[in-house]
């Protein structure tokens, strides 16, 4: 399999999940705004929407959208517990916890990565980024990860989103509970692994 990824951005939650996995994986950066790969590929050939994470399997079939390809790589490899069975309750709070993710986090953070933003409307954005994680803080309180005290697919999400805050001058000391999450979840072999290969850590 290939991850087509771009240093810090969302692929980083497939790129952990991968590691998690301990699956054979090989990995081709993307020039986001040249949309173009490190080999030379015009990447809209690869991920017509234009944007990273895109799994390449090897059947050549190009999977996109982080919260899917997280899904399949974690049933890939059943015994690594990435995520609940198929048919429980918890894999849907799963889903429940990747759509949160995806819709009030991630996207939460958009308007203050770009430059045409209004103050007005970072303001608004960093409210409600604030009310959102304040949510999760208080979901943290007494667990180590968001489904208890096994990691998931999901953690991989949280981690890689809150880790946009220091780029956006984002202050998170409002919550020490996802301080210490943060910590805890990068410390994990497979996250220092991730970071490492990215260039995000020396």
């Amino acid at each position: 399999m290939k991850l087509y990824f771009s240093p810090g951005a969302c692929s980083l939650s497939p790129h952990i999940v991968l590691q998690e996995a301990g699956l054979d994986f090989t990995l081709e950066r993307v020039d986001l705004r040249a949309r173009q790969t490190a080999g030379g590929t015009d990447f809209l050939t690869i991920n017509s929407k234009g944007y990273v994470p895109a799994l390449e399997l090897k059947d050549g079939t190009v999977l996109t959208e982080g919260p899917a390809i997280v899904q399949f790589i974690a049933d890939l490899v059943p015994d690594r517990q990435l995520v609940p069975a198929h048919g429980t309750l918890e894999r849907y709070q799963l889903i429940e916890w990747l759509n949160f993710i995806a819709t009030e986090v991630h996207k939460g953070f958009g308007p203050l990565f770009r430059p045409n933003t209004t103050e007005d409307a970072k303001e608004a954005a960093r409210s409600n980024l604030g009310n959102r994680l304040g949510w999760i803080a208080a979901r943290l309180d007494g667990r180590d990860f968001l489904m208890g005290s096994q990691f998931t697919v999901a953690d991989a999400y949280l981690f890689t989103a809150l880790g946009w805050a220091a780029f956006v001058n984002f202050d998170l000391a409002p919550w020490p509970a996802l301080a210490a999450y943060q910590q805890r979840v990068g410390s994990r072999p497979a996250v220092q692994q991730a970071l490492r290969a990215e260039g995000l850590l020396n």
